[in-house]
């Protein structure tokens, strides 16, 4: 009998995806990664969380199976993740929520290509753009948007609804603009893909 392969840390995809078995994926049905993403060890991204609808709005309600819950709608999209990003150890993907009407609601969370998001960072922004960096510790407040090519320095906290605008550099407590990302200065999430495994 042949021995035994051993088991690696990472699990690769047909889309050439590697997941770590140390990682917490939830709700994956509602998950799209876009090829060749790195999610590393102890990352957890929270696809379990789903826009809901008031009952009375809900399109298969009917008068005889009304409750007063609020459903979640059918084959909805959480968290979308481009090609050639990284979740670094730790770091945290969460749908932003928001009180609609008293009922809170989930909105959709969009990653672009290429995004770096740094060790114990945590994520709950409404889109973020390609080239995106976003360093260890940092916290991404809820319904944010990170456009294309910006950054967000270690630990810094973008307050909720906060537009960082295309190649700026955010970094403190509360974010402020610190300055412009240089030319040259983008990171390349295809050798950390192929150095991963």
């Amino acid at each position: 009998m042949p021995p035994k392969q051993t088991k690696g840390e990472y699990i690769e995809t047909d889309t050439g995806n590697k997941v770590s078995r140390r990682s917490q994926i939830h709700g994956t049905t509602n998950i799209i990664l876009g090829g060749r993403t790195v999610i590393q060890s102890e990352a957890l991204i929270r696809g379990d969380l789903l826009r809901t609808l008031p009952p009375s709005q809900h399109p298969t309600s009917s008068s005889s199976q009304s409750t007063s819950q609020p459903q979640p709608q059918g084959a909805q999209l959480a968290v979308s993740i481009g090609k050639y990003s990284l979740l670094s150890t730790g770091s945290i993907l969460h749908p932003p929520r928001k009180l609609h009407r008293g009922q809170f609601s989930h909105h959709p969370l969009k990653i672009g290509d290429n995004v770096h998001v740094g060790q114990g960072a945590i994520v709950e922004a409404a889109s973020v753009g390609n080239n995106v960096w976003i360093g260890a510790g940092a916290v991404v407040g809820k319904l944010c948007i990170l456009r294309e090519g910006c950054r967000v320095l270690e630990g810094a906290v973008v307050p909720q609804g906060m537009v960082v605008g295309q190649n700026e550099v955010v970094g403190g407590r509360p974010a402020r603009w610190v300055g412009d990302v240089g030319w040259g200065e983008g990171w390349d999430g295809r050798r950390v893909w192929r150095a991963t495994g």
